[in-house]
């Protein structure tokens, strides 16, 4: 079964969260519901992002890698290529992830 590593951003404020789930439609739902403590205060939030992997260590390595500063700079300009619209259907060609459309 996929892993995700996705992306989403807050309507509220327009900060970014990253997180790996093998069903992001469902995660995206617990996270809009209030589900998710952190997240709570910060809906609603909309898929700006999502790349499949194989193994779930594959998506938690991505996620990661975000985290970092060269990682959150290169996520930034690849989200702000592609607007508030919608998941992305490019990814970061440097990475071993496929992106997927939504």
């Amino acid at each position: 079964m996929p892993y995700y590593f996705y992306v989403l951003r807050s309507k509220k404020d327009g900060d970014l969260y990253k997180g790996v789930a093998e069903d992001v439609e469902r995660r995206l739902a617990q996270h809009n519901a209030g589900k998710t403590r952190s997240l709570k205060h910060r809906t609603p939030l909309v898929l700006v992002h999502v790349e499949e992997y194989a193994t779930r260590e594959e998506a938690l390595a991505r996620e990661q890698w975000s985290k970092t500063p060269a990682g959150g700079k290169e996520l930034r300009k690849l989200v702000a290529t592609i607007g508030l619209s919608g998941a992305s259907a490019v990814g970061s060609p440097a990475r071993a992830g496929r992106p997927v459309s939504g």
